[in-house]
Parts: structure tokens; C-alpha cells; sequence
């Protein structure tokens, strides 16, 4: 009897550790951010994103109360490609953010020359967990 109780314990524990996870993804309202261009990266930032861009990564960067949020897709066969912002949100416990890199449209001229296409978005530090989706 008391093996089933504790197993039942186990289970329930375990269900209810699930819940907390799914609520904690419950998106509580979107970030209002900024796209930071080339030049207007801080200096620091800059130089790891150089060393950075051949491969994909990741990255988050906090500075004089601003969060920045890199993401970058690696070496690509040619120019023309960009990257959109899918989602960047806040809920309980982190900051939720997703891209999406986007190709060259058909028919396009493009630079025959790798490209390396990243995204540095500048949004409030709010002193939690980055996800990236």
C-alpha cells in the first residue's frame, strides 16, 4: 500500500511540474524592441559578432540597461538574404525570441560573394532568462 501511495506521489509531482512548465511559456505581453544597425552596434558587441558570423549562434548582450538579442544564420552561398523578427515576448519566468531568416526572392541579382546575415535587436534589460525559439 504504501509503494502505490508513493508512486501515486511520484505521478502527481511529476503532472504537476509539467503544468508549471506550459503556464510559464503563457506569453504575458509582446516587447516593444529595435532593430540596431551595423554602425550603431556598442563596440564590444561588435567585435564578438564578427568573430561570431561564419556560424550560427545566438547570443545576448547587456548594456547601460538595454538587453541586446543576436541571432545569426552563419555563412550563406550569396547576398540577398535577410531576417525577420517572428516573436520576442515576455512571460512569468524569461523573454521569449524567434526568427526567421528569409532568402533572396526569385529573380533577384545577387552578389555572387558569401554572406553572413545576422540581427542585433535592442530591447529593455529586464534582468531575465533569454529563450530562443
Amino acid at each position: 500500500m504504501k509503494t502505490k501511495l508513493f508512486l501515486l506521489a511520484i505521478i502527481v509531482i511529476f503532472l504537476s511540474g509539467c503544468q508549471i512548465q506550459t503556464d510559464s511559456r503563457k506569453k504575458i505581453q509582446d516587447l516593444e524592441f529595435l532593430v540596431v544597425e551595423e554602425g550603431k552596434v556598442p563596440e564590444k558587441l561588435s567585435q564578438v559578432l564578427e568573430e561570431k558570423k561564419a556560424e550560427p549562434f545566438k547570443l545576448t548582450y547587456q548594456d547601460q540597461g538595454n538587453l541586446y538579442l543576436c541571432s545569426g544564420y552563419g555563412k550563406q552561398p550569396t547576398g540577398g538574404y535577410s531576417i525577420g523578427v517572428e516573436e520576442l515576448y515576455l512571460t512569468e519566468n524569461a523573454i521569449y525570441f524567434d526568427t526567421i531568416l528569409i532568402g533572396p526572392s526569385k529573380g533577384e541579382i545577387l552578389a555572387e560573394t558569401p554572406s553572413y546575415p545576422y540581427i542585433v535587436v535592442m530591447t529593455e534589460d529586464l534582468d531575465l532568462p533569454v529563450v530562443f525559439q
